[in-house]
């Protein structure tokens, strides 16, 4: 079996789907690799690197995406992308499915196998391909450093002869792997950290990384089974936004890493709690990409309001690409691995196993997943 990697068609996505320690485990499956020349040209990966790992290498797009069994991606293809791709060839990666509806339909007519990686579900057995906490524990340290680097002061309490300096006041809204990241991150950067998550039961894993966490009562609050917070209604919302403000306006630093899975992200700070910041106060919001949940905010941007920096990046994992690319390929990996049949040196797929179930969009020309079912 083939497993093909094609170079990623955004100019704006440095990540790669594959590095060399990962082919080095895949040709011990005893697979073939065939990369597209140039692939990790923009993260220092020669295709040296990738021959010495044992892929073969092709200058020829058309031939990776016509010769390969399985398509390994980090963004979703384009529809003209999938000219010449045979049948039942399976498509792997990010596929942005909540937004890709038209997509999952090209691969159903074309009778491409699709799974999702952002769907792979978050239990024991498929940690080790769980790519959205991979990504978003690189996002977390990112939005920090960034939030660093912007600040017109520093994080951490320095004592000089000129006086002590106290540490920035850091506020991160959302308890996530990619909150908690944050969190640790400002902790050891020397910064005070609270944190707040409409998710009680989190507040000992923020305490765990150093963050105070801030109580705030908004009523019964509900998690997914993935273990995602559950949408509030307007009523919560007021209330939780009416306890922020007071923190908001202390704080040097504000970071939001709320997310709804598959919709909009809810709206957190509103423009009265950023008038209420001091000048020269920097707010980052990792949830730009759903829509934000900063009053103003635009993606890849940086919006002066009043003296008050609005940060709205997109992909913040692609900002570290090395180490992104590295977990990215470890978790399509283990996915590979974990549904490869030893005995046919192939991949055997398993609608009803409980991970695919979850992951798979199409299979045999039929969209199987049933959260995309029309």
């Amino acid at each position: 079996m083939t497993l093909g990697v094609p170079t990623e068609l955004s100019d704006q996505e440095p990540r790669v789907a594959l590095v060399p320690d990962a082919v080095r485990r895949l040709r011990k499956l005893e697979a073939e690799v065939l990369i597209e020349s140039g692939l990790g040209k923009e993260i220092g990966l020669p295709d040296a690197d990738y021959e010495k790992a044992g892929a073969v290498i092709s200058k020829d797009r058309r031939e990776v995406l016509e010769k390969s069994d399985v398509l390994l991606r980090v963004r979703p293809p384009s529809v003209d992308d999938l000219e010449g791709v045979r049948a039942d060839t399976l498509q792997i990666g990010c596929m942005d499915p909540f937004k890709s509806g038209d997509l999952i339909g090209e691969f159903a007519k074309r009778k491409l196998n699709a799974i999702a990686m952002e769907l792979v579900p978050r239990i024991t057995r498929a940690q080790k391909m769980d790519v959205l906490s991979s990504q978003a524990n690189l996002a977390g340290y990112v939005a920090v450093v960034i939030a660093a680097d912007q600040l017109d002061r520093i994080f951490p309490m320095m004592t000089t002869a000129a006086g002590t300096i106290a540490p920035a006041r850091v506020f991160v809204l959302g308890a996530g792997v990619a909150g908690l990241q944050a969190i640790a991150t400002a902790k050891r950067m020397g910064a005070r950290v609270e944190a707040y998550d409409v998710r009680p039961e989190v507040a000992e894993q923020v305490k765990s990384v150093g963050g105070k966490f801030v109580e705030i009562d908004v009523g019964q609050t509900e998690s997914t089974k993935d273990g995602y917070a559950k949408a509030l209604t307007d009523e919560q919302i007021k209330k939780q936004q009416e306890a922020m403000a007071s923190i908001c306006s202390r704080s040097d630093v504000v970071i939001t890493t709320a997310n709804v899975f598959g919709g909009k992200a809810p709206r957190l700070v509103t423009a009265e709690m950023l008038d209420a910041m001091k000048p020269g106060s920097v707010v980052i919001d990792m949830a730009v990409e759903s829509g934000g949940n900063v009053e103003g905010i635009e993606a890849d941007k940086v919006i002066s309001r009043k003296d008050v920096s609005l940060i709205g990046y997109s992909n913040l994992p692609a900002r570290v690409p090395v180490h992104a690319s590295q977990v990215y390929a470890a978790n399509l990996v283990a996915l590979i691995e974990e549904f490869w049949n030893q005995e046919t040196k192939a991949l055997e797929l398993k609608p009803d196993d409980e991970i695919l179930k979850s992951c798979l969009l199409t299979h045999q020309g039929e969209i199987v997943n049933e959260r995309f079912k029309s």
